[in-house]
């Protein structure tokens, strides 16, 4: 099994507002990355786009370690999408799961792959968490000026 860094990020200028995500994929010497957004959607929305997309970018079952700045997807993927899934898809307070569809795909996507998580301090320099950052804002960028690439 390949072994692939992934570093990912949202933004949104609002929240509820225009966002976008970034991703840094590494497999040995190579470097891939991707961005894209949306005109309303929320931070957490892109932070979980974010890693999604870094995971369907790959073509095969791939060891990965996936690096957010996120709690909100870190603490969602490691300590309450277990529980969630035993309920329904509804929280402690018996609500329902905020992202829900995101957090369905992101549980499909992470199901293909060995993955393990590791959080960074946000805009604390870490090289490849700042480049996801940049991406996340050129993305946002190009949403506010209409100029949607699909990438």
């Amino acid at each position: 099994m390949k072994n692939v860094a992934i570093y990912t990020d949202g933004a949104c200028r609002g929240n509820p507002g225009p966002g976008g995500w970034g991703v840094v994929l590494r497999y040995e010497n190579c470097e891939k990355t991707l961005r894209g957004g949306e005109m309303q959607t929320t931070n957490n929305r892109m932070e979980l786009t974010a890693v999604i997309e870094g995971l369907r970018a790959l073509k095969e079952p791939c060891k990965v370690t996936i690096t957010s700045d996120s709690t909100y997807v870190l603490n969602g993927v490691t300590k309450w999408m277990e529980n969630w899934k035993k309920k329904g898809w509804k929280t402690n307070g018996n609500k329902p799961v905020r992202n829900v569809d995101l957090w369905k795909q992101l549980d499909n996507a992470v199901g293909e792959h060995q993955v393990y998580w590791q959080w960074v301090r946000g805009h604390s320099g870490h090289r490849d968490n700042e480049l996801a950052d940049q991406l996340a804002n050129e993305a946002t960028d190009e949403i506010l000026r209409g100029e949607i690439e699909k990438r």
